[in-house]
């Protein structure tokens, strides 16, 4: 028993905190390809073995844009931040819902004016409930500090509300089912300049497919449904490198210090 429990304790220390995969296992299938029926293997009155099948999580294409449209419609129907949240809870159209604990809701200032967005929740995100829990919001915390802001400065959410299980980044089909509810949020709070914190949120608000890090330093225009003008955004890393990376480290502080110069008239 005392051999178990150190195993398990190992698994948590290396961040296996949840007992599911991306994807179905079929233990039953080859893992690689069909058995071959030929002569001589397989015992007289035994089947052949079943074909493998490719088990996806990416729903059809059809479904995919109903999903989204379905999103629309909630988020179009929402005319406050808290009508927005409950339409999220309740939006049946992405599978990420169904696994995680929470619905993830923004935290900080919908007056800010600035708003930090980035890919998905983490697990501290999750259990509790609100966007930058844990340590990234606690760095975050300490950043922000250093250029003069805290969180009474600054709107925080995610891309999808919802974590992914293993913290998996969303796919394409994850992403588009959720992005509805953000532009109604960036329509409902009409921020003036946003961070985008990884490449998918980079790529679905301000269009950069390829490049992500040769964009960083850059305000880039985006466009804010009922706001006469674009939004400006600037690319940092993602949150999960902000502690096991040096480089992301320093990149991050730069990023905020070219935010402070930029927000000098409206801060």
């Amino acid at each position: 028993m005392s051999d178990a429990l150190t195993a398990l304790r190992l698994l948590i220390e290396w961040g296996a905190d949840e007992a599911l995969a991306d994807e179905t296992a079929d233990h039953f299938a080859s893992a690689t390809r069909p058995i071959q029926d030929t002569p001589g293997t397989r015992l007289p009155g035994v089947a052949a073995a079943p074909t493998a099948r490719i088990v996806t999580s990416q729903p059809a294409p059809g479904a995919a844009r109903g999903a989204a449209q379905a999103a629309h419609t909630l988020a179009a129907s929402a005319a406050t931040l808290d009508a927005l949240h409950l339409a999220m809870d309740g939006f049946e159209g992405c599978p990420l819902r169904t696994t995680a604990t929470h619905t993830v809701r923004p935290s900080g200032n919908p007056r800010a004016g600035l708003i930090l967005i980035a890919e998905a929740p983490g697990s501290d995100d999750d259990r509790t409930g609100e966007a930058f829990a844990g340590a990234p919001g606690r760095m975050l915390n300490q950043v922000l500090a250093s250029i003069g802001l805290d969180r009474s400065g600054v709107l925080l959410t995610h891309l999808v509300p919802w974590r992914p299980p293993g913290s998996r980044a969303p796919n394409e089909a994850e992403i588009q089912a959720c992005l509805p509810f953000l532009h109604r949020l960036l329509s409902l709070t009409r921020p003036e300049r946003i961070l985008l914190a990884g490449a998918g949120p980079a790529r679905a608000l301000a269009g950069a497919a390829d490049g992500v890090r040769r964009l960083r330093g850059r305000w880039l225009p985006v466009a804010i449904e009922g706001q006469d003008a674009p939004a400006q955004a600037l690319l940092l890393p993602p949150p999960d490198q902000w502690l096991r990376s040096s480089t992301a480290k320093r990149a991050l502080w730069s990023d905020l210090l070219e935010l402070r110069r930029n927000l000098g008239k409206i801060v």
